[in-house]
């Protein structure tokens, strides 16, 4: 079950990176009304639009791909079996062992020294 943990988390964080790079790479919407005038950018590998609608797939399947991801990491982080149930119910049931109070000492133990 680790192992398929492992693989789920790697994809993960290469889907993440890979997405945060597509994200940098892509430019604005201010910037398609540039390469309508005329400016350098039209004429580049995708054409016009092209590298904005394959950029923008690219990043939608990444983005889908690390949601998955995402929720089969919560599930499979879900299924371990817990022994003792709660953390707050551990605590409670050391609790009062630990917290049982000490015999009272007699006499000159309890005069404070000033």
């Amino acid at each position: 079950m680790s192992y398929v943990v492992t693989i789920i988390l790697t994809v993960q964080m290469i889907s993440a990176i890979a997405m945060i790079g597509l994200i940098l790479v892509q430019h604005g919407k201010g910037a398609d009304m540039g390469a309508a005038f005329g400016s350098g950018g039209s004429g580049s590998l995708f054409g016009a639009s092209g590298s904005a609608n394959f950029l923008s797939r690219t990043t939608a399947v990444l983005a889908t791909v690390f949601f998955v991801c995402t929720l089969a990491l919560a599930y499979f982080g879900n299924l371990r079996p817990s022994t003792s149930g709660s953390v707050l119910e551990g605590a409670a049931a050391v609790a009062p062992a630990a917290s049982a109070p000490a015999a009272p000492a007699s006499g000159a133990a309890q005069i404070p020294a000033n």
